[in-house]
């Protein structure tokens, strides 16, 4: 089994957490051995979403071959890839090999869905995602409603498509108090906050939450914090100009390192995540399992993933979400029950389970594709 470890080398957020977790726990199941990696890479570092993890040398020579692979259709992952029986690719290489039964993992189709909240190299890389989707014999993908998209707007056969969910980093689980306050005092946050954790940029919505924040009562807002932590992505300046100089109460954190984060979500009074479109979730089920309560959209995946453990709003409506917001600061025992709730669903989506399962999804692929 060789795996397409390209995001590693490269400034990112989602896929390169899962691709992170979900190596170290396939590893952990099968061994390094059975699990090789494109390029090479032995030990995995500890994460860090803004840096390659890999030596400067290894960065490069990988970085060269994706240009490489992608601008001159070499092969190098059929001349130079390990020996194996299945590839499992990403959507950073555009001609992936042939001489191995191809699978991925699809995490969402956000750019057909929602092109105008995208670059467009984002819906450039996207679309010819969707050559190799067409083409892998089997494929991941990390919710039920990714699945659906994936064969109503891309017409893929529903048997090639397996649901496997992703999983939540252990540490999320174990947070504990004085995680809590280290994470609060590293980050200067002196008052309870409510918190939202994601990258900067359209699909978050975070130009409603910040309208719905400034709707709340005085009090509240003087009680509690609205507390944004993640890296600035694809925002307009006009976002980044509300969070750069936000008003008072409003705290921009840019991005937190991953030692941090569960310590930060466990210490939130309240997590609100207004996403137009998830294709699973990550931040919501982190705050699950920290027992955190949430609210979250209504929308794509997230009532899903969420269920009953989360209070779920229309992301378009800053009244509704403020309202939501609101009532929940408002109401502690409403929160602890939720933050209950909230954990023990998470415990559905864990790495140990997705790398099982995936295991045995590539062994169906290895047999008979």
């Amino acid at each position: 089994m060789c795996i397409d470890a390209l995001p590693l080398l490269v400034r990112s957020a989602g896929v390169k957490n899962y691709l992170y977790y979900w190596i170290a726990h396939l590893r952990r199941l099968a061994g390094n051995d059975a699990i090789r990696l494109f390029p090479a890479l032995d030990a995995l570092p500890p994460l860090d979403h803004e840096r390659p993890l890999a030596g400067r040398l290894r960065t490069l020579a990988g970085l060269a071959s994706l240009a490489a692979m992608n601008y001159t259709r070499l092969p190098l992952a059929d001349w130079f890839g390990p020996a194996a029986d299945v590839f499992h690719t990403t959507n950073l290489i555009h001609h992936p090999p042939s001489r191995y039964r191809l699978t991925t993992t699809l995490h969402d189709l956000t750019t057909r869905i929602m092109p105008e909240l995208h670059s467009r190299a984002n819906q450039r890389a996207d679309r010819a995602f969707e050559a190799t989707l067409r083409r892998a014999d089997r494929i991941i993908a990390v919710s039920e409603n990714t699945r659906v998209d994936a064969v109503r707007l891309l017409g893929i056969a529903p048997e090639r498509i397996e649901v496997i969910y992703s999983g939540v980093a252990e540490a999320f689980f174990r947070a504990t108090g004085e995680d809590a306050r280290a994470a609060r005092a590293a980050c200067g946050l002196k008052h309870p906050y409510v918190l939202f954790l994601g990258t900067i940029e359209p699909r978050k919505n975070v130009g409603t939450l910040l309208d719905a924040w400034g709707a709340l009562p005085p009090s509240l807002r003087g009680e509690f914090e609205l507390v944004l932590a993640g890296p600035a992505g694809w925002a307009g300046p006009e976002l980044l100009a509300r969070l750069e100089s936000p008003p008072a109460g409003v705290r921009y954190l840019g991005y937190v390192p991953e030692d941090r984060l569960a310590g930060l979500t466990a210490g939130a009074a309240l997590f609100v995540y207004p996403s137009l479109y998830e294709g699973f979730g990550f931040p919501v089920v982190q705050a699950m399992a920290t027992g955190v309560a949430v609210v979250t959209s209504n929308l794509s995946c997230l009532p899903e993933v969420a269920g009953e453990a989360a209070v779920l709003v229309d992301p378009r409506s800053p009244a509704g979400l403020s309202a939501a917001v609101c009532r929940l600061l408002l109401s502690p025992g409403e929160r602890a029950r939720l933050g209950e709730a909230g954990r023990a669903r998470a415990t559905r989506f864990t790495w140990e389970e997705c790398a099982r399962r995936s295991l045995e999804f590539f062994r169906k692929a290895a047999d008979n594709g």
